[in-house]
């Protein structure tokens, strides 16, 4: 490398001095920036257990979430994490969110996201360990009646041919010390629904229990997303500690909510 940039530090030495009279070239404009850019990817948000806003049923408890993806070559990917949630007398609800980590990998789950709810003072929190503020919105439903938790499908014919659904009750059985009630829900979905080219079965099983009105296990079983479950552990039946619904010590808040909050 070395003699071919002293030839060429050479050629243009000389150049100079011949043409001395011709005007300097114009440095040409930098080429423009490129922004790389893929075609095509998905982006898979996980859904997780419903928790309405019941009163005069507090608990604090862990929820394991596992996700189950299968590969086209026969295996499979799983995704765990875990993760507080807390509701007091009141029914404020506190909820932790982390981030899903493979399953006996080395790389360790961290808490994205600090969640308050105030059904009474229609207030709703999301609070940011990375940013350290904490964003304030609406909260709607004053009442567990505003929620669908178990949301049980009649068996019977879809709308628009779009398929068929199948309910089948599977009685009742203690889930973390509690009565929960059984509910399995196979819904079959016609060819074209999903631009399917064959019947679609999605399967979802739940336990709910009608003291806490949620439920403890839940499981959701869709080839295009594999199978989630949910477990409910670590159940205390107690008041938590009040000091989980305090926003964390210095976090700023942004108000997003349009318009005043609706007064009770």
């Amino acid at each position: 490398m070395r003699p071919s940039a002293l030839f060429l530090f050479s050629t243009l030495a000389i150049g100079a001095t011949t043409h001395a009279q011709a005007p300097a070239a114009q440095t040409p404009p930098a080429p423009a920036k490129q922004v790389h850019a893929q075609d095509g990817g998905v982006r898979e948000i996980l859904e997780s257990i419903i928790i309405p806003p019941k009163a005069q049923a507090p608990f604090s408890s862990t929820l394991q979430t596992e996700w189950v993806r299968a590969l086209a070559d026969g295996g499979s990917i799983t995704l765990v994490n875990e993760r507080r949630i807390v509701r007091d007398g009141n029914g404020r609800i506190y909820q932790e969110r982390w981030l899903l980590v493979p399953k006996n990998g080395k790389r360790q789950s961290t808490m994205t996201t600090i969640q308050i709810s105030d059904p009474n003072n229609h207030t709703h929190y999301n609070c940011f360990p990375a940013t350290r503020d904490c964003e304030l919105g609406l909260y709607g439903p004053t009442t567990s009646t505003g929620f669908d938790v178990q949301g049980a499908a009649a068996t019977g014919p879809l709308p628009d041919d779009m398929g068929y659904s199948i309910h089948e009750d599977l009685g009742k059985q203690l889930t973390s010390g509690l009565e929960t009630v059984g509910t399995r829900e196979n819904t079959i979905y016609n060819p074209g629904v999903f631009g399917n080219d064959r019947k679609i079965t999605v399967s979802r099983e739940f336990w709910f229990s009608p003291k806490l009105g949620i439920n403890l296990i839940s499981k959701r079983s869709d080839p295009r997303f594999g199978t989630q479950t949910f477990t409910i552990t670590n159940l205390i039946l107690s008041e938590p500690d009040p000091q989980l619904f305090e926003l964390p010590e210095g976090y700023k808040v942004v108000d997003l909510r349009p318009t005043p909050p609706p007064a009770n």
